[in-house]
């Protein structure tokens, strides 16, 4: 679990380094330096639960600190999600940042999709307001949620649909 935050800080790393808004950037290089934080302890906590005798007061210390991180995930993924709204620039032709790109990129284009779906929607209510559907918007923490059967709830190896790239942030 503490490894596969560490692949978290590095997405939100890369993220926050193409993102156009500085606030944006400034906001996830903070959320990836707590789960850079919350990882490495967690790391360091189960290693030392590993050597010593089965206690209760370690146990719930290796609990809270899982919890920490995966709170501090979510927090990653928020603020990589504010980031690909206000835009990302172009990476350059290294493969891992790219495949980031285009994994944030496919978000980008679904959530302008549902968006897109939504505004379209001619149901009004009786105030003449648009009804929303009870689909929710599509989330970053979904998508990886969705991968996670085969990458382990990494974004570092997302699949982006075929003919996507980064260009396409122009819809």
């Amino acid at each position: 679990i503490a490894s596969d935050g560490q692949v978290f800080v590095k997405f939100g790393r890369i993220v926050a380094k193409h993102c156009l808004d500085q606030r944006c950037s400034a906001e996830l290089l903070c959320a990836a330096e707590q789960t850079h934080t919350i990882s490495s302890q967690l790391g360091i906590v189960a290693r030392v639960k590993a050597v010593t005798a089965e206690s209760k007061s370690s146990s719930e210390l290796l609990v809270s600190n899982a919890q920490n991180l995966i709170q501090a995930v979510l927090h990653v993924l928020k603020a990589a999600e504010a980031a690909c709204v206000k835009g990302l620039q172009q990476p350059p032709p290294d493969p891992e940042e790219e495949e980031v790109a285009a994994f944030c990129m496919q978000w980008r284009k679904n959530l302008l999709w549902h968006r897109t779906k939504e505004s379209l929607n001619s149901d009004r209510d009786e105030l003449g307001l648009r009804k929303t559907q009870a689909r929710a918007e599509p989330t970053l923490t979904a998508m990886v949620q969705e991968q996670s059967p085969q990458t382990k709830n990494s974004p570092k190896h997302p699949k982006p649909i075929k003919g996507h790239t980064i260009m396409d942030s122009h819809l």
